[in-house]
């Protein structure tokens, strides 16, 4: 039987992120939004569901005026990538 993908992570946009932040401390918007070539608006929503989901921590703080979004992946989130890997090898291996 096929282990389920989570559906959270199943999207292009939302995997880009989480494995961008599975392989650094933090990031910063700008970074994910060059790193994943997506927009601010649709990063935005897309890491307001993985924040709601508790899989990645939002921390929004200023560097003189501007605006800094700094963004860090949860064990939570990590727990839930590595089940995902798991879960798209199954589909690999049958």
């Amino acid at each position: 039987m096929f282990k389920s993908l989570d559906p959270l992570l199943h999207s292009e946009l939302r995997l880009a992120v989480v494995s961008l932040l599975m392989s650094v401390d933090e990031a910063d918007f700008v970074h994910i939004k060059e790193q994943t070539k997506a927009t601010s608006g649709n990063l935005s929503v897309q890491l307001d569901k993985l924040f709601t989901a508790g899989y990645v921590e939002v921390e929004k703080t200023f560097k003189g005026k501007k605006p800094c979004t700094t963004c860090r992946i949860t064990d939570k989130g990590k727990r839930a990538f590595e089940d995902y890997v798991v879960a798209l090898q199954s589909y690999i291996a049958k």
